[in-house]
């Protein structure tokens, strides 16, 4: 008899370390990773490119999902990666323009539905860690673990900055940075649920290794599967 694919579900709000964690327990596991975060970016990538004199407040279902028709998702290194036109989009998907608009897209239904159903696909027959919007409650509710990651505002700006600008803010640009995040996670309500059976973990006081370390101990748990490195690689 043949082990089942498992999903470890990791869900939170924006900027709570999802991705980057999910990448690292998955390569942990020896799992694929799957960012569904990514392509709600990828989608609205492509509408910024497209929209031309269409102000992003007159967006619609339709010319968001016709614009990611440009959007292919693609295998990369036990991970996978959205493309637009066949091209890597890494630094447009992080872009200031896609950030403050890939809420509006991420609240669209048609939209929300064509990115679960390509996460359903791309999951396939595989063992992933699939990381985002919905995952727990609504993509993989008979998830084999749920885990929701929560931070303080504060921290959580603090960790974003840093990322993005290379280099440790200051304490102006963190407020700033702050009142964007509790702005978005206000935007965000609807689609940030956590699913009840889902194991919250408050990560503001742990590191990401700590973190990495907590999920790796639960999969492992509930899986049997066994851990495919002895430490925490970098």
């Amino acid at each position: 008899m043949t082990e089942r694919n498992v999903v470890i579900a990791i869900d939170g709000p924006a900027a709570s370390g999802k991705s980057s964690t999910a990448q690292w327990v998955a390569r942990r596991l020896g799992f694929h990773h799957v960012d569904s975060g990514s392509l709600y970016r990828a989608a609205t990538a492509a509408q910024l490119d497209r929209q031309a004199v269409v102000e992003a407040e007159q967006w619609t279902e339709d010319m968001v999902l016709q614009a990611a028709r440009r959007v292919t998702f693609v295998p990369a290194e036990g991970t996978f990666a959205p493309l637009l036109d066949g091209a890597p989009c890494d630094a447009a998907l992080r872009s200031v323009e896609v950030t403050k608009h890939v809420s509006r897209v991420a609240q669209m239904p048609r939209v929300r539905t064509w990115v679960n159903e390509l996460v359903r696909r791309t999951a396939g027959a595989r063992d992933v860690v699939v990381d985002g919007r919905d995952i727990g409650t609504v993509v993989f509710p008979d998830a084999e673990l749920k885990v929701f990651l929560v931070a303080d505002p504060w921290e959580r700006a603090r960790r974003r900055l840093i990322q993005r600008l290379d280099r440790h803010p200051n304490e102006d640009e963190i407020a700033a940075e702050t009142d964007a995040i509790v702005h978005r996670d206000a935007k965000d309500a609807t689609q940030t649920v956590q699913a009840t059976d889902a194991i919250l973990i408050d990560t503001t006081y742990l590191t990401q290794e700590e973190q990495v370390e907590r999920i790796v101990a639960l999969a492992k748990a509930v899986t049997r599967r066994p851990d495919k490195t002895s430490a925490v690689d970098g």
